[in-house]
C-alpha cells in the first residue's frame, strides 16, 4: 500500500488556513440599509490584486483533493456507494447542519426584531461553503473520473480545458452569460483531474515542475494583461466581472502556476516538516483545518456582533485601509479565532461522543 503523502496533507491544510486568514483579516463590511456588503483592500488599493495569484488557493485545494481521492479509490475495499458516502459525509453533514442552524436563527431573529437585513448576514456566513458542494460532487464522480483517467489519460485535461475556454468565448463574445456556470464543472473538475497525475509529477524531473510554474505564470500574465480578464483571482466589487463566480479560463493558468510552484518548493518544505516542532504544528493544523474552515465565518460573525455590542453600534470599517487599519490586522484575526475555537471544540466533542467505533477519518 502506498504511504500517505504528508506534503499533500500540508498543502490541503494550508490552503484552507489561507482562505480563513484572508476572510478574517481582509473582509471589510460596508453597512447599507439592506445589510452588510463585503469588500476588501483590493477594492481600495490598486496593484494588490497580484497577491491573489498566491492567495487564491482553491485551484490547489481541488488538485490536492484529486490526488488524495485517486489514492483512496485505488486502495478501497468498500462498495462504490459506501466509498462515496464515507468521503462525502464528513463534509456535507456539518456543512448542512451549519446552513440549517444559521437559516433557522436568521428567520427567528429577523422575525422577532423585524430585521430585514438579517438574510444578508446569513448569506455572508454560509456563502463560503459553496465549494463544499462542488467538492462533494467531485467525490461522488470519482468512480467515473478515475475510469476516464485510465481510459483517456491526459486527454481528459485537454478536453476540460477546451470546454472552459470555449465557454469563455461564448460568454464574452456572444453574450451567453448563463453558460459561465458550466465552468463550475469544467474548471474545478480540471483541477481535481490534474491531481490524478500527482505521482507522475513527483517522480518527474524537476524541470517539469519549473515548466509548469513558468507556463502558468506566462499564461496568467498574457490573459490578464490582454485586458480580457481582471487581474484579481477573487471577486472585487466594482470590477466588470469576476474570475471566480463563475470560474474563467484564467483559473486554469492559475492552477498550472500553483501546481508548478508546489512541486518546485516541495523539497524545501519536506525538509522543514522533518523538524519535530514544525511537524507537530503541521499535524495540529492538518487535524483542525477543515473544522476551522467550516466554522470560521460563524466565529467571525460572533466576533463582529460582540464588537458592535461593546461599542454600542455598528463599527464603521468601510473606509480605505490606512496605517492604523493595517496594524490592526492581527487583532482582526485574533477576535474571530477566539470565537471560532469554542465552536470547533463543541463540534469535536459532539463527534467524538457520537462516532461509531472504527469510523474512518475523512480523506
Amino acid at each position: 500500500m502506498r504511504p500517505r503523502d504528508g506534503y499533500l496533507d500540508w498543502l490541503r491544510a494550508m490552503s484552507l488556513v489561507v482562505v480563513v486568514l484572508w476572510h478574517w483579516a481582509f473582509t471589510i463590511l460596508r453597512w447599507q440599509p439592506d445589510g452588510p456588503t463585503p469588500t476588501s483592500p483590493l477594492g481600495f488599493l490598486s496593484g494588490l490584486w497580484i497577491l491573489t495569484w498566491l492567495l487564491q488557493v482553491l485551484p490547489l485545494f481541488f488538485y490536492v483533493g484529486g490526488a488524495v481521492h485517486l489514492s483512496s479509490w485505488e486502495r478501497r475495499s468498500a462498495p462504490v456507494r459506501r466509498y462515496v458516502w464515507e468521503h462525502v459525509r464528513p463534509l456535507l453533514v456539518p456543512a448542512l447542519a451549519l446552513v440549517g442552524t444559521w437559516t433557522a436563527l436568521g428567520l427567528a431573529v429577523g422575525w422577532w426584531f423585524d430585521l430585514r437585513w438579517i438574510g444578508g448576514v446569513v448569506l455572508l456566513v454560509v456563502s463560503p461553503l459553496w465549494f463544499v458542494g462542488v467538492y462533494a460532487v467531485l467525490i461522488a464522480l470519482v468512480p467515473v473520473t478515475t475510469w476516464l483517467h485510465r481510459r483517456f489519460d491526459v486527454l481528459v485535461l485537454v478536453w476540460l480545458g477546451g470546454v472552459a475556454l470555449v465557454v469563455d468565448v461564448l460568454r464574452f463574445r456572444y453574450g451567453l452569460a448563463w453558460l459561465g456556470w458550466v465552468n463550475m464543472a469544467a474548471v474545478w473538475g480540471l483541477a481535481h483531474q490534474l491531481g490524478f497525475f500527482h505521482r507522475r509529477l513527483v517522480l518527474a524531473p524537476a524541470r517539469l515542475a519549473w515548466a509548469l510554474l513558468t507556463a502558468g505564470l506566462f499564461g496568467l500574465a498574457g490573459l490578464v494583461f490582454s485586458g480580457l480578464y481582471p487581474g484579481s483571482m477573487v471577486g472585487v466589487p466594482g470590477d466588470r466581472m469576476s474570475n471566480v463566480g463563475p470560474p474563467t479560463f484564467v483559473l486554469v493558468a492559475l492552477l498550472v502556476f500553483q501546481v508548478g510552484l508546489a512541486e518546485v518548493t516541495r523539497p524545501s518544505v519536506e525538509r522543514l516538516l522533518l523538524r519535530r516542532r514544525v511537524r507537530w504544528a503541521s499535524d495540529l493544523v492538518t487535524r483542525f483545518a477543515l473544522p476551522l474552515f467550516l466554522f470560521h465565518t460563524t466565529g467571525m460573525a460572533l466576533a463582529r456582533a460582540a464588537g458592535y455590542a461593546v461599542f454600542d453600534g455598528r463599527i464603521a470599517d468601510d473606509r480605505a485601509p490606512d496605517l492604523v487599519w493595517w496594524l490592526g490586522r492581527p487583532l482582526a484575526v485574533l477576535g474571530p479565532l477566539l470565537f471560532t475555537l469554542p465552536v470547533i471544540a463543541l463540534f469535536t466533542w459532539r463527534r467524538s461522543n457520537g462516532a461509531r467505533p472504527g469510523a474512518q477519518k475523512a480523506s
